[in-house]
């Protein structure tokens, strides 16, 4: 069944009336006209005094009687084919309780530096170590290529050679879903649009640029690395994970050991970083359940900081050629890239997504990707995966293609976006907040070695929510509120979000809400990836909370002598609408609940509306240059973003200020550098991998702008991934105008910076 609601949907104040159908157990959503009490404020996290005390226990803290410590022997070659094992000297070690070998049949092939050969557990961390030492191994090493360059070669090595590899699971590379060809090191190229249709279009535009931009691999380097403690009770498994993925930790364990996933329990209270490299078990994880099982006791395995830059995941780097086409009027024609990168001995290293989806939807858009091979550690989804390295390469582009117009950027871009709302309107708060029309017009116009610049940049990402998620909230006669549901907080505050969501149905503060979330034996919950975490599990939230409210108010409506549908509540009461004076406390409805309690369950269903595919997003640097050192500092960034409605500015702007910062690391710093003779990481540390630090952060200044959809309950979108897709680029764009030369790669090091301007 369902009913007919009117809503008011647009664009900060730009609204429109509409009509739509909902289900008849949901509430109607919010919209445009509504005025709420908590959501769109600012909160303060409700596990804030945890993280600050010490309290909050994360995985790495979690000890358990009699537990064991798990570690790997990890590969010192990059390529190789491993004959003889033999662990009889470290089974023997004093401590060590158990030693899995990761394959159970040699031959064994090593495709990097890095990667587990076998698992150990001991009494402690540092016998576990001093056993691996002694761990015997006969193998034969491979000649190994390091660089997408190289491994493009019909010469070079070949990281996956099933002509000389038996067909076991080791020797055959990673699956594709889109079915793309592989030849040698190359998987691909991945193909979309009409390539005879843009090159005609490029021959008609009255302006062609063409420029190859690069971009380096970046590795996660979360402050909390990977692990888990894995426990067994005769067939049931629990498991603290260090995870995005809740269920999905779950999943993957169950199959492995093959048990019911009922049987299996994954534990997150919190979480120390992920960015997208934490969704399964991994095959720490799957170790640790196995010398647990093994040994008959808990199994720790935390990764060291080294084990964490080699072997769990990196953003991909990308070599992208880039060639746009306009009409002298400013009119964008045509976007061709060519691009290509390598995640490894993983895939992943796409970038067309900025290309495809921030300017026009014609079919004058051609992108060619291809994944190439390397003996390095496997690549992994990393925060919009792709995007910041695409927007690094069109974002330029852009921008060169304006200044040989003599457009100014900003305009250029509102013309190529011209019936896209919502960017339209980040444009226009933007540049009044930034103070664009405030700038020097010419590049490098400054006198003297330091020279101040400009930039602007687009972000785009997709709405993605997920559907069947379920949130069940608890009333007792005491009037406590506590809601349930197995989604893990990585650190963006969802808990906090919970926790108004009903406190806003139910009239209640967000403070009286007891939200317990993080553990699979509550409702299903969504992966905290993909920015859908928001999306997906709110309106699942509030349409328990009204399920609630209507519990009160058949309890209430009785007792006030009235009906249901003339009962309304705030501020801890229930009441009648028109008469405000004759109501009830909520704790005293409560204390008529029959059975000391209740609890009802509401659901993340399909939207009923169309919420548009995309998440837009435009940042504005404002950058100092030293044109006799290189040295590139941020001195300021604007950025407006859009989350369909937000729910907590406090937390939103955490999310964009952590993008941000990550972004400028991104841009300036980071950079995984592989010894060219032996294949391995020289600096595999938070020491010689250089990360932004507090020194580097520029002033952050954030707007989120009010977009009503009205397509779920909430109307929630997210913004995890859209803040860090544009810095890198607005960066570069505003290098480019303090000095008037493009640095095309990253990251920019003084040297990068120095090099550029000395060809230029």
């Amino acid at each position: 069944m369902s009913k007919s609601v009117t809503l008011k949907v647009g664009v900060e104040k730009n609204l429109i009336e509409i009509k739509a159908d909902i289900p008849d157990n949901t509430p109607k959503p919010w919209d445009g006209g509504d005025e709420l009490k908590f959501i769109g404020g600012r909160s303060t996290r409700t596990e804030g005094k945890d993280k600050v005390t010490g309290r909050a226990k994360y995985t790495f803290d979690i000890q358990l009687p009699g537990m064991l410590h798990g570690y790997f022997l990890r590969s010192h070659f990059p390529a190789g084919v491993i004959r003889k094992i033999d662990i009889s000297k470290a089974e023997n070690y004093p401590g060590v309780k158990s030693v899995i070998l990761i394959q159970d049949k040699l031959p064994m092939i090593i495709r990097y530096a890095g990667q587990e050969i076998c698992a150990i557990a001991a009494e402690t961390a540092l016998q576990a170590r001093e056993a691996a030492k002694l761990i015997s191994i006969e193998f034969d090493t491979r000649k190994f290529v390091l660089t997408a360059e190289e491994a493009k070669s019909p010469k070079s090595p070949v990281v996956f050679d099933s002509s000389v590899e038996s067909k076991t699971s080791e020797g055959d590379a990673p699956e594709d879903s889109g079915n793309v060809s592989q030849k040698g090191n190359i998987r691909g190229p991945k193909v979309s649009g009409n390539l005879s249709a843009v090159e005609n279009a490029l021959r008609q535009s009255d302006v062609v640029i063409e420029a190859t931009y690069r971009t380096q691999v970046q590795t996660h380097s979360a402050m909390e690395t990977h692990g888990v403690v894995a426990k067994w009770e005769g067939d049931q498994l629990t498991v603290w994970a260090s995870t995005q993925g809740v269920f999905s930790v779950q999943s993957e364990l169950a199959g492995v050991f093959q048990i019911p996933r009922t049987n299996v329990r994954v534990l997150t209270e919190h979480m120390g970083g992920g960015f997208g490299a934490k969704f399964g078990a991994g095959i720490y994880g799957i170790m640790a359940a196995k010398l647990a099982k093994k040994t008959q006791a808990p199994v720790r395995f935390m990764l060291d900081r080294k084990s964490e830059h080699l072997a769990v995941g990196n953003r991909p780097d990308s070599t992208q050629t880039v060639k746009l086409g306009a009409s002298q009027d400013g009119s964008l024609k045509a976007i061709k890239l060519v691009s290509y990168g390598t995640a490894g001995v993983g895939t992943g290293a796409g970038t067309s997504g900025p290309a495809k989806n921030i300017y026009f939807k014609t079919e004058h858009i051609y992108t060619e990707e291809s994944d190439i091979f390397t003996n390095a550690g496997p690549g992994a989804a990393f925060r919009a995966p792709g995007h910041p390295q695409g927007a690094f390469a069109m974002e330029q582009a852009i921008d060169e293609m304006a200044y040989k117009l003599n457009i100014d950027p900003l305009e250029f871009r509102k013309k190529n976006t011209l019936y896209d709302e919502v960017r339209q309107a980040e444009y226009e708060i933007g540049a009044k907040k930034f103070g664009w029309d405030k700038r020097k017009a010419k590049p490098g116009a400054d006198s003297g070695p330091i020279k101040r610049g400009v930039g602007i940049a687009n972000s785009v990402w997709y709405y993605i929510y997920g559907t069947g998620f379920q949130a069940s909230i608890q009333v007792t006669s005491d009037g406590s509120v506590e809601l349930t549901n197995g989604v893990q907080d990585i650190g963006g505050g969802i808990k906090t979000v919970i926790a108004m969501v009903v406190a806003e149905e139910l009239g209640l503060k967000p403070t009286d809400i007891i939200v317990k979330i993080g553990d699979s034996n509550y409702g299903l919950g969504p992966a905290s990836g993909g920015s859908q975490t928001t999306a997906g599990i709110t309106p699942a939230v509030r349409n328990a909370a009204y399920l609630a409210k209507m519990k009160m108010f058949d309890l209430a409506a009785p007792l006030l002598k009235t009906t249901v549908d003339q009962l309304a509540l705030a501020d801890g009461r229930i009441f009648i609408q028109s008469d405000t004076t004759k109501g009830l406390t909520w704790k005293q409805v409560a204390s008529k609940i029959v059975g000391e309690k209740f609890t009802v369950t509401g659901e993340r269903f399909k939207d009923h509306l169309q919420a548009g595919p995309f998440i837009a997003g435009v940042q504005f640097a404002d950058v100092e240059v030293d044109t006799e050192t290189g040295v590139v500092k941020v001195k300021r960034i604007v950025a407006v973003h859009d989350c369909g409605r937000p729910m907590n500015h406090l937390t939103l702007e955490s999310q964009i200020n952590g993008g941000i910062i990550q972004g400028v690391s991104y841009a300036l710093f980071e950079n995984r550098l592989l010894d060219a003779q032996t294949g391995i990481m020289v600096n595999p540390n938070l020491e010689q991998y250089k990360i932004a630090g507090s020194m580097d952060i520029p002033e952050i200044e954030s707007v989120v702008i009010d977009v009503n959809r009205g397509q779920s309950s909430t109307g929630a979108m997210g913004i995890g991934e859209p803040a860090t897709i544009p810095t890198a680029a607005a960066i570069a764009n505003a290098v480019f105008h303090a000095t008037g030369v493009r640095v095309r790669e990253l990251p920019m090091t003084p040297a990068v910076v120095l090099k550029a301007i000395k060809g230029a």
